[in-house]
């Protein structure tokens, strides 16, 4: 699938089959994200990537609870993959690098014919009071901190891209 086509087709997966990824599949996504342009080519973003049944996710749904938002069963839609990004906290342009290499890996996810999504909600918990027990399970490296999370895997459901309104959003000056 080109570029373009991906981008117009995704959005975001809700609901995953139970099939797990190909090796395949997660190289590739996992590439997409390496392959982000970073600033100055810092290249200061890791990857933790989790299976969907790995404990510390259903320890951080717990922790979520009550915080940032409630969800029908999980954080994650019980996909079979999460990928945790974290960068350098005193890079000033991590969060940056982080969203690149996080729409990659959710442009090529769509590419290949598998859902995603992009998770913010539980920057609470993995900045909080736990964050050191987080970074430590999720194994940051040193002066790492959480940045966004993606969940991928086989569709269970389409969803229709949302719409929206190019007069009113963009100005041509």
């Amino acid at each position: 699938m080109d570029a373009l086509k991906a981008i117009e087709k995704r959005s975001s997966t809700r609901k995953y089959a139970e099939e797990k990824l190909t090796k395949e599949e997660l190289d590739a996504i996992i590439k997409a994200g390496l392959e982000a342009p970073t600033a100055t080519n810092r290249q200061e973003i890791h990857f933790s990537v989790l299976s969907g049944s790995d404990p510390i996710l259903s320890e951080i749904q717990s922790d979520l609870t009550g915080k940032a938002m409630k969800t029908p069963d999980n954080f994650y839609y019980s996909a079979p993959i999460v990928v945790v990004l974290s960068g350098e906290t005193a890079f000033h342009w991590t969060a940056v690098d982080a969203g690149i290499a996080v729409e990659n890996m959710a442009i090529a996810a769509e590419a290949l014919g598998l859902g995603s999504l992009i998770i913010g909600c539980i920057r609470q918990v993995l900045t909080g009071e736990k964050s050191g027990y987080y970074a430590e399970k999720l194994k940051f490296p040193e002066g790492y901190g959480y940045q966004i999370a993606i969940a991928v895997g086989k569709k269970a459901v389409d969803k229709v891209p949302h719409s929206y309104d190019y007069e009113n959003s963009v100005s041509m000056i």
